[in-house]
């Protein structure tokens, strides 16, 4: 039996617990610090997931033959580097593979270098060099920092003034602290955005079902970006040949690329692309499992994760059969009041017993007891999760279930999944 830790404390990681909790060959189960959903399901230990030292200490102390990287932030760190070093097995990539996603400048320029198809680009460390960039790119535009910002860093510019904005904001006021510092700036691209994540060992990318988050935090896309409001799975804009030439032109050359560049990836790649007219493009690489497309992909998956897992921490993912369901998925996030910015928490949560009796997963983000109540305790909340057949069901069961649950001031998304239906209707 395989003790695991899991470094995390939202949904995604409440889906890996739940996910692992399934295996037969996986016994104990610790999140640091965990969520009041894992708390149901494994052991929650109160360690930072920037205390990489705190982490490696429990690990070697419990007996723990396996760590779970789910946020990007410890693995910005080295927490892999420092674990791998005490004789403790990680999954997730090391800190210099993880500048893939730590690093916008890194990744463009990796891009550039091998090959790989995404957007032309400038990048610029001065509000004035911005806006010659700006001119000479030519509107739209995506203005992202350069560093980690959880997925509230790009702003897309249709206009001069969004652009200036956008500039001000990141390189005067300085809102992204040392994350935005630099910037870059990317040609507007135009199509349906997807999230392709993969399975990999330093040799082999093996792709996941493809999956649509909706990142925005109002319906039809409108408002400032969030870290995610829900997701579906599969989605059905990249179908089987679609998928393998991702897989060519885009997973693959990237594994080859940072394996040749000294810096091997084993892990969780995920490539968020714009699916243009002139075929995918990548509008950025994150080094771990999604939060929210987890919710929704690994419900999914019928082989167990944890044979995953080890096949790609031993270079044996291309002898692996990995199976999925041909069923549907969506997850809907429910967020608190304010999100993505500033937002209250300690409201009492009612509802999830009859989610859950109506047939979802719910799975906690920030959540937590106060005095024996279940309470709000971050920006999102939950991911209410439903799988189904088809989507139409899924999408039609996740609502049903999210019109159960109710929080002072809860906000969500109620078009998940129908940019995907409109699709499958054509």
């Amino acid at each position: 039996m395989k003790n695991v830790l899991i470094v995390g404390s939202g949904g995604r990681e409440h889906a890996l617990a739940w996910k692992l909790r399934q295996s037969p060959r996986v016994g104990a189960i610790y999140v640091a610090p965990g969520n009041a959903g894992t708390e149901t399901i494994a052991q929650n230990v109160p360690i930072r997931v920037t205390d990489i030292e705190g982490l490696q200490r429990f690990a070697s102390a419990h007996a723990v033959d396996l760590v779970v990287v789910g946020p990007e932030l410890p693995l910005s760190l080295g927490v892999v580097d420092r674990l791998s070093a005490a004789g403790i097995r990680a999954f997730g990539p090391t800190q210099a593979a993880a500048r893939l996603e730590t690093s916008k400048v890194f990744a463009k320029e990796f891009m550039t270098r091998h090959g790989i198809p995404t957007a032309p680009y400038r990048v610029a460390s001065s509000y004035e060099e911005g806006l010659r960039h700006v001119r000479e790119l030519g509107l739209p535009v995506a203005v992202k920092a350069d560093g980690l910002t959880s997925g509230k860093g790009v702003t897309v510019c249709h206009t001069m003034e969004q652009a200036e904005l956008a500039l001000y904001r990141a390189l005067i006021v300085g809102v992204f602290g040392e994350a935005g510092k630099q910037v870059v700036i990317e040609t507007g691209l135009s199509g349906e955005e997807m999230s392709v994540l993969a399975f990999c060992d330093q040799y082999t990318a093996v792709p996941m079902i493809p999956a649509q988050d909706h990142k925005a935090i109002f319906d039809h896309d409108r408002g400032p970006n969030t870290g995610g409001m829900g997701c579906c799975a599969p989605a059905p804009f990249l179908d089987a040949a679609g998928l393998s030439e991702v897989t060519a032109t885009i997973l693959q050359p990237a594994i080859d690329g940072m394996r040749q560049e000294g810096a091997p990836f084993r892990g969780v790649l995920y490539a968020g692309l714009m699916l243009t007219e002139t075929g995918p493009q990548v509008l950025e690489f994150n080094v771990r499992f999604g939060d929210p497309e987890t919710q929704a992909i690994l419900p999914l998956l019928e082989t167990d994760l944890l044979e995953v897992i080890e096949a790609c921490l031993d270079d044996k993912l291309s002898g692996l059969s990995i199976r999925w369901s041909s069923e549907s998925c969506v997850c809907v996030v429910c967020a608190a009041p304010g999100y993505p910015d500033e937002c209250s928490t300690g409201s009492p949560i009612l509802g999830l017993i009859e989610a859950e009796a109506r047939g979802a997963h719910v799975f906690h983000a920030g959540t937590r007891y106060d005095k024996g109540r279940l309470v709000t305790a971050g920006g999102r909340v939950l991911g209410i999760t439903y799988r189904a057949p088809d989507l139409m069901a899924a999408i039609a069961g996740a609502y049903w279930a999210v019109r159960a649950v109710c929080f002072e001031g809860m906000q969500y998304r109620r078009d998940i999944g129908a940019k995907a239906l409109r699709h499958k209707r054509l």
